[in-house]
């Protein structure tokens, strides 16, 4: 089972940002929303050319990829997928989709982000999927502030997103510090005991793959 980690947080809160210290070599970035990364001197290393960057907002083309980077023998060398962001295929395929009425608009819209979620837990140990995802603040049943995953439509909210990933991290921006909120009372930021050092972390993924390795046993 690959390792499956979502970051969310609100726009400019650094999620993209944790992503700088990945290795393009084993990398492939889906740039999803389309605005390109976030780090000065992105493109001489995530591009066209070296074949680990592309713009889709596309479902298909993303769980495709995927597809590829689990089976095909091309793509073995690939240990990062990082999709940026869910939000900007969900919008996407409803933007597509607008005129269409109905319950299985809204069916189909979840299928397709569930879907690439789920098999992403399917593929191979070494391969880390990293998805990254806005938030949105509800009121909880008991009243209080929620800060969670945001979807479109009431289907993938009765799912819970949340569901699917081992480790889901909150990234905020605290006194002009970038960090990740590995567990909150008022989010659904989540890890497994003992995996991360503490309740707040430094704003770098590379640190918490190679936590989750260690945690789950390094291929």
């Amino acid at each position: 089972m690959a390792n499956v980690i979502c970051i969310m947080g609100e726009s400019g809160a650094g999620k993209t940002t944790s992503m700088r210290n990945l290795d393009p070599a084993s990398t492939c970035y889906v740039d999803c929303d389309k605005k390109g990364l976030s780090w000065k001197g992105w493109k001489a290393t995530f591009n066209g050319t070296a074949k680990n960057y592309m713009k889709t907002d596309d479902p298909e083309t993303v769980l495709k990829l995927l597809h590829m980077v689990n089976g095909s023998e091309k793509y073995q060398h690939i240990k990062v997928v990082v999709v940026d962001t869910l939000n900007g295929i969900m919008v996407a395929d409803e933007m597509r989709r607008m005129k269409e009425k109905g319950y299985d608009k809204w069916a189909d819209l979840a299928a397709s982000v569930y879907g690439i979620v789920d098999y992403a837990l399917t593929m191979r140990d070494d391969v880390t999927v990293l998805f990254l995802a806005h938030i949105q603040i509800d009121d909880d049943d008991n009243g209080h502030r929620l800060t969670h995953i945001k979807t479109n439509g009431k289907k993938l909210n009765k799912i819970g997103l949340e569901t699917k990933f081992p480790v889901v991290l909150l990234a905020k921006c605290i006194d002009s510090e970038y960090i990740f909120e590995t567990q909150a009372d008022n989010s659904t930021a989540k890890s497994p005991m003992d995996m991360l050092e503490a309740k707040r972390i430094p704003n770098d993924i590379v640190p918490v793959i190679q936590a989750m390795e260690a945690y789950y046993g390094e291929v």
